[in-house]
């Protein structure tokens, strides 16, 4: 792989403690859900995920128009619905769900063109087959 760019960051206290970026860009205190037993009040891994996951899906959508003359909407959104809980067998696992939002496509383009999106999106290719992604065009 010819690599384009690095990001570098570095987390410590794990769920309940703290993440930044080399250049300073993400700062953030992280914590654990209520729903996970935390105390809240902070991001979490899985939402930093979701955030990822949908900015780099919307690349990967506007990439995949412009390469095959597909229009997409200037108020694309996507939203996702990042999930954790514990596998059958030992630990925790992830799914997703993205809600894909493009106003005025029609219906059959828009499937299409998030199926195009998901074989160039690398946090597609990095959850393929290893969680469960779902998407609905809303």
């Amino acid at each position: 792989m010819k690599v384009l760019y690095t990001a570098n960051v570095t987390s410590t206290g794990g769920r309940d403690g703290h993440a930044k970026s080399d250049d300073g860009l993400l700062n953030v205190k992280l914590a654990p859900p209520k729903e996970l037993g935390g105390g809240g009040g902070a991001t979490n891994p899985e939402q930093l995920f979701a955030a990822g996951y949908t900015a780099c899906f919307i690349g990967a959508m506007k990439f995949v128009g412009g390469r095959d003359k597909i229009a997409v909407p200037a108020d694309v959104s996507v939203t996702a619905n990042v999930s954790i809980g514990p596998r059958a067998d030992e630990g925790f696992a992830l799914a997703v769900k993205l809600n894909v939002s493009l106003p005025g496509l029609d219906k059959a383009v828009a499937e299409d063109l998030v199926a195009r999106a998901h074989k160039v999106c690398p946090y597609s290719h990095a959850t393929k087959g290893n969680i469960a992604v779902e998407t609905v065009i809303v």
